[in-house]
């Protein structure tokens, strides 16, 4: 547990991811839920007010733990590997790792639903609380990989943002009918959505949503027990 900690305030002190969890839930939610539907209208989709802010705010969260979660795995390398020769082992550092992973996608949910929370009123705020939190551990998984696939922090970033932006404008809302099969986050939009009109989610929803969370979460573990892994 001290690990996994040690792991997350690593992060979490960070001057910019301060300002990641201050600036960008609030500019999301508040001043582009209106930018969201122009566009959403420009691409024949017909984001409301209420779930265009919504979306903001699962956009957010996604694009905070996608960031935290690619300087995560991109930095992790060379200590991880020596934590886990001097006695932590593999699976003990890939699970601090996963672990301190979903409390950064939890502080980049809960950032994001205080500012939805603050901004409009939502219909079932349990429900988009899940959703929201659903956007940042699938981005967190997309981080993961690209850290561990591309070391260098520009190059990096880039390649989160624009996985980003292409599910962005790709999505339920943004596109005509239930959106594009390139929406990595259709599953969590779908139930974010949902929640900000005032709708239940149907079973159908929430399976494919947690299929989408599971997947993300053993991607990520996967790249952290890589990471551990001695190459000597």
């Amino acid at each position: 547990m001290s690990t996994t900690l040690a792991f997350a305030r690593e992060h979490l002190r960070a001057p910019l991811t301060i300002v990641l969890l201050v600036a960008l839930p609030a500019a999301f939610v508040v001043l582009a839920a209106s930018v969201l539907g122009e566009f959403a209208d420009a691409l024949g989709g017909s984001l409301v007010a209420d779930a265009a802010s919504a979306l903001g705010a699962g956009w957010s969260a996604a694009f905070i733990a996608g960031s935290l979660g690619f300087f995560q795995a991109s930095s992790s390398r060379g200590a991880d590997r020596r934590l886990a020769l001097s006695g932590l082992g593999v699976a003990g550092v890939a699970l601090a790792r996963i672990g301190a992973s979903l409390i950064l996608a939890v502080v980049a949910g809960l950032a994001a639903f205080i500012a939805l929370a603050a901004e409009t009123g939502i219909a079932h705020p349990w429900h988009a609380a899940v959703a929201i939190l659903g956007f940042a551990i699938i981005y967190l998984g997309v981080g993961t990989v690209i850290g561990a696939l591309i070391p260098s922090p520009l190059e990096g970033s880039l390649a989160v943002a624009f996985i980003f932006i292409l599910d962005v404008f790709s999505g339920p809302g943004m596109t005509e009918g239930d959106g594009s099969p390139v929406s990595i986050s259709r599953s969590a939009a779908d139930v974010l959505i949902s929640s900000a009109v005032g709708q239940g989610s149907s079973a159908e929803d929430w399976i494919e949503l947690s299929l989408w969370l599971a997947g993300s979460l053993l991607v990520a573990l996967g790249v952290f027990v890589a990471s551990a892994r001695s190459r000597l």
